[in-house]
């Protein structure tokens, strides 16, 4: 995994700093993360964007975008804050570490955002695109399969339910396992207080359109 290095540690010391830390240490404390989370989510839009665009020539916007916000989205940039041990840094106010904020998935997502915006101001656009395609790549090819979307086998599964049983699914995590950076989520669904398929994946989501795509086979022999 590349290793990020600062040029201006500064900017890193801001990212990992809480708005809770800082409204309790003003004294001392410069600033907060959020106008570097502001910046570092437009920054990963455009390098994700950049990054599907040159992956895949022939798809429409609808597409990418459809790939991006699978890709984006709280829990996966949470499960990306622990790959890389942010939440061992974190700067947070008294409240906000006794109330588990290491382990918030929103917290974790934001401050991995404000670290994306802290690099692309200290070593510019070439350097964090590459980090962050690296980051990124082993959630693409789970996202994809070849050069396919993996289909939305949650929505195809609710409709069908509806209309057949007038009832909508519901999803349970069963368990995970391994740690924080590699962990695979396993996912039950559920109709009636019955389980009808589960899933794997290294996100919740994943494993949810799994768990979706089991109980699909399930009712129809083939999907």
């Amino acid at each position: 995994m590349m290793t990020l290095k600062f040029s201006n540690p500064q900017l890193l010391d801001e990212a990992l700093t809480h708005k809770s830390f800082f409204y309790e240490n003003r004294s001392s404390c410069l600033a907060h993360n959020e106008r570097l989370e502001f910046l570092g989510d437009a920054v990963l839009d455009l390098c994700l964007t950049d990054c599907l665009m040159k992956r895949f020539p022939q798809k429409s916007e609808g597409q990418l975008s459809k790939i991006r916000a699978g890709l984006v989205n709280e829990s996966q940039l949470s499960q990306l804050a622990k790959q890389l041990n942010l939440q061992e840094h974190l700067k947070l106010g008294k409240g906000e570490q006794q109330s588990g904020g290491r382990e918030k998935s929103r917290l974790l997502a934001s401050t991995f955002e404000a670290v994306v915006g802290a690099y692309y101001l200290d070593a510019g656009f070439e350097k964090t695109f590459l980090w962050v395609e690296e980051l990124f790549a082993p959630f693409l090819k789970e996202n994809l399969e070849g050069d396919e979307l993996l289909s939305d086998y949650k929505t195809q599964l609710q409709e069908k339910v509806q209309r057949r049983f007038k009832q909508t699914p519901y999803y349970r995590v069963l368990g995970s396992e391994g740690p924080d950076h590699q962990k695979k989520f396993h996912v039950g669904v559920f109709l009636d207080n019955r389980q009808i398929a589960e899933g794997q994946g290294r996100s919740k989501k994943m494993a949810e359109q799994k768990a979706a795509q089991k109980a699909l086979e399930k009712f129809d022999g083939s999907v």
